[in-house]
């Protein structure tokens, strides 16, 4: 099939919706601080922190519903694209106004896009889905978020390829030491149930990977709290990021930024080979 009929074929899709409510309730607060051991949380009536967002409207599917991968089977919101692999690829996201902790929010989802790609390492799909999330009648975050379905790969053979070293130089820096409980917690947070952070055999021999994986929304939402930590007391508005490549777990990196222009700088997250594993930028009011 080439890629114009590929791209036909899931176009019922586009401009599908579906709307989550949650409470954006304390005790989750308080159970994210002690993850990325922070030594306070955000209580009622403050704002939720950038990247907090992620531990809500998140599905809970019956688990003789789930896929192999243990993401929600294909078919239901999301089109059943055949390719076996699913990552989070990046997002763009608007911080409109603040959504307070205690607060019930509803966010509407909507399928943007279906595109299909010919990438290095075989057939891709993008899939990108635009997510607004209010708070009774202000809209707090547009976030668009964007999906990659890839072709399976096999464990690799023969002598690895050496990363390719990233030569920014950082103006701040700060070391994330990734371990297995980290990986739980957040997990268990989301209820994500992808077996690429915390099933080593699965992710060893059927992703190919060779570690368990950190979750990219994880580093990302670390890479905002970082931002906002060097931002000089300014709101985030807008923050961009996209992923690389995987970071594992038992392995250091290092989050870094510098300033770029007047109301942002450039974040970014390094491993411990000196590569590039996630990139962004964070935008002030």
């Amino acid at each position: 099939m080439n890629t114009a009929s590929a791209n036909n074929q899931y176009e019922d899709w586009i401009g599908r919706e579906e709307t989550k409510t949650a409470h954006i309730s304390e005790s989750t607060m308080e159970a994210m601080a002690a993850t990325i051991d922070l030594d306070s949380h955000p209580t009622e009536g403050q704002a939720l922190p950038p990247g907090w967002q992620w531990l809500f409207f998140n599905p809970f599917v019956r688990r003789n519903l789930l896929g192999t991968d243990g993401h929600p089977a294909k078919g239901g919101f999301l089109p059943p694209v055949a390719l076996p692999r699913r990552m989070w690829a990046g997002s763009r996201v608007r911080y409109i106004n603040d959504l307070p902790v205690g607060a019930i929010a509803s966010r509407q989802s909507r399928i943007v896009s279906v595109k299909n790609k010919e990438g290095r390492q075989g057939s891709l799909c993008f899939v990108t889905v635009e997510h607004t999330t209010r708070h009774g009648d202000s809209t707090c975050i547009i976030e668009e978020q964007d999906i990659v379905y890839r072709e399976a790969t096999p464990p690799t053979s023969g002598q690895p390829v050496a990363p390719q070293v990233y030569d920014a130089t950082p103006q701040w820096s700060e070391t994330v030491a990734p371990d297995t409980t980290l990986l739980f917690r957040y997990s268990a947070l989301t209820f994500n149930g992808h077996r690429i952070h915390y099933d080593q055999p699965y992710v060893r021999d059927e992703e190919g990977y060779k570690d368990l994986v950190v979750h990219g929304p994880l580093t990302s939402t670390l890479l905002q709290q970082f931002a906002v930590k060097h931002g000089g007391g300014r709101r985030l508005s807008n923050f961009n990021f996209r992923g690389v490549a995987p970071l594992f777990c038992g392995q250091s990196f290092t989050l870094e930024g510098r300033v770029d222009g007047e109301k942002s700088l450039d974040v970014w997250a390094r491993g411990p080979e000196g590569q590039l594993a996630m990139s962004a930028l964070a935008v002030f009011e």
